[in-house]
Formats: structure tokens, C-alpha cells, sequence
């Protein structure tokens, strides 16, 4: 069994590719794919050549970790059956590809377990559901306080904002630069940061993975504050220590979501307490791959593409 999928060959070496897909098992699925994510975070550093040693990581490899798409193949011990919506968080089941991230390609093979159900009627917006897991997990747990500063108003810093005001907190303030980036806003308001005289705020969520905003940050915190770094950082981090001693400055690294994020976040949405529409802002045909990652890095205004696969089947 083969199939299309997008293939990164080197740093700006993107195109698509025919591969050779793994035997599935009795404990696998194979999904055929509508829609997958581009990721301006993790995936373009790889595009890049400036990701810094990660395990599983090497070229040539397939990207994505955000597709949605229909099960067409269950195995016996699954308990999907054939036609259900899903989630999938990527794949690595391709001869001659690395798949540390896998999930965009026409159709895939991944452990059932992987997976999960998502409702048909989101379309495309199924495909963000990792990001929002990502909100989630930042916030969620023993001890997180809510955000009162977001910065960056990208689909992190919305999913943020929009989790908080469902969560039932105060509307939290979100700091933006880029005029092209600074309208829709959904109950809560967004500000230049030269526009927010505030220096009490209890706790900032950086969502831009600006490491060098730190210091400024910690200005902006109340004597015994919170600076939650939200995104990812490829250079070593450093703040000056006298305003952080003076604030007793604290910090905390969001990592990873997990699958109990992803099931929250599922419910959420399914309950209408979370909105994922309004974050795709762009979505071409999976033949365009070369110029949608070119946009989705490069076009400021790009907050979320989207590659759709079609109807087409690979066997």
C-alpha cells in the first residue's frame, strides 16, 4: 500500500511524494486523510534547518501533526469501525520517511490508540484540535492560574483566551503587534503593548516563543507573579536577575499536550463551550504544498492553513 503525502527533504525542500506504507495490524487503523494543519511552531524550525537535536528527528520526513480524516481500515482489536471521523496526531508508518510528526499524507496507518473520535461536522476545524489540547494543557492542572496577559494573538494566544472566558475567569488582556493579526477578538480585548500601562498583572502566558520579550515581561508582573512560556524556543533563555528578584519573579514551561488534554478539549468543543472557528484563515488544495508553507510562515495575516486532501483514495 502507498501513498501521497508531503515529503521534507532538507531545510526549504518541500514537496509531494509517493511512499510506501507499513502492513497495518490488528491493532492499527488506516485513515484516509481530508485535512491536515501546517504547524508554524515545530514545523518550521525543521523547515527551516533550525530545530535543535530532537529524538526521532532527520530528513528526509513527512510533517504534520494535525489531520482529520475518515477510518477506512480497522483492525480486529480496535473498536473503530469504518466511516467514524477522526483525530490523528501524525503517523510514523512510511518506508524511506521519517515520521516524527507523519500526519500529512493522503492516507496513513497509525496505532488505534493514537486516535480519537472527533464530531464530522467540524470539516477542517477537527484538524486543530492538538493546538487547542495545547491551550488546554498550559492551563489545566493543580495549581495554574488563568491568564490576565496573553501575548501574541495568533491561534495559541485565541485558544488561550477563549479557554479562559470558558473556564468562566475574568477576560484576559491580549497584547499584538501586528495590525494584521489584531482584529477578532471574542470578549476580550487586544491591545499594542505600548497601549497597556498595567505592571500588576498576576500572571502572562507568552504564546509568541519570543524568548527575548522575558525581561519585559517580568516588568509587567506583580511582586510574586507568574511568566508562563507558552511556546517553543530554539535559543537559550536569560532574563536580568535584579527586577526579578525585586518582582520574586516566578516561571513555568507549558509542555506538550496529553491524551487526557485532547479528550477535554474534545468535550469542550462538542458541548459548545469552545469555539474553534475563525482560526483558519487559509486552506488550499494539498497539491499547493510548496507555496502553502511558504505562506503560512512567511504571511503574517496566514493564521491557520490547511492542506485538504480531497476525496481522492491511494491503494
Amino acid at each position: 500500500m502507498e501513498t501521497t503525502a508531503v515529503i521534507l527533504r532538507g531545510p526549504k525542500e518541500l514537496g509531494l511524494g509517493r511512499l510506501a506504507l507499513a502492513e497495518p495490524g490488528p491493532r492499527d487503523l488506516v485513515v484516509q486523510i481530508s485535512h491536515s494543519g501546517i504547524s508554524t511552531g515545530t514545523e518550521k524550525l525543521f523547515y527551516t534547518g533550525e530545530m535543535p537535536p530532537f529524538p526521532g528527528m532527520g530528513y528526509p520526513l513527512v510533517p504534520g501533526y494535525e489531520a482529520a480524516g475518515e477510518v477506512v481500515e480497522a483492525g480486529s482489536d480496535t473498536n473503530f469501525k469504518v466511516g467514524e471521523r477522526v483525530f490523528v496526531p501524525g503517523a510514523n508508518c512510511y518506508d524511506g520517511a521519517f515520521g516524527l510528526f507523519g500526519g500529512s499524507a493522503r492516507r496513513l496507518v497509525t496505532d488505534a490508540s493514537r486516535v480519537t473520535r472527533i464530531d464530522p461536522g467540524l470539516g477542517a476545524e477537527g484538524a486543530l484540535l492538538a493546538l487547542a489540547a495545547t491551550a488546554r494543557h498550559a492551563l489545566a492542572g493543580v495549581d495554574k492560574k488563568m491568564p490576565e496577559l496573553i501575548v501574541g494573538h495568533g491561534v495559541l494566544g485565541r485558544l488561550l483566551a477563549r479557554l479562559t472566558i470558558a473556564a468562566g475567569a475574568p477576560a484576559p488582556t491580549v497584547w499584538e503587534i501586528n495590525p494584521a493579526r489584531a482584529g477578532g477578538a471574542e470578549g476580550y480585548e487586544v491591545l499594542h503593548p505600548d497601549e497597556d500601562p498595567r505592571r500588576d498583572y498576576r500572571t502572562i502566558y507568552d504564546a509568541s516563543g519570543v524568548g527575548s520579550l522575558l525581561d519585559s515581561l517580568i516588568t509587567r508582573i506583580a511582586k510574586g507573579g507568574e511568566v508562563v512560556l507558552a511556546g517553543f524556543y530554539t535559543q537559550p533563555l536569560s532574563f536580568a536577575f535584579p527586577p526579578a528578584f525585586m518582582k520574586e519573579a516566578r516561571l513555568r514551561i507549558a509542555a506538550e499536550w496529553d491524551r487526557e488534554d485532547l479528550l477535554a478539549t474534545r468535550q469542550l468543543v462538542e458541548a459548545g463551550a469552545l469555539s474553534l472557528g475563525g482560526l483558519i484563515t487559509h486552506s488550499v488544495p494539498a497539491e499547493k504544498a510548496a507555496e502553502a508553507y511558504e505562506t503560512a510562515f512567511n504571511d503574517p495575516a496566514c493564521l491557520k492553513m490547511i492542506l485538504n486532501w480531497g476525496a481522492e483514495h491511494d491503494a
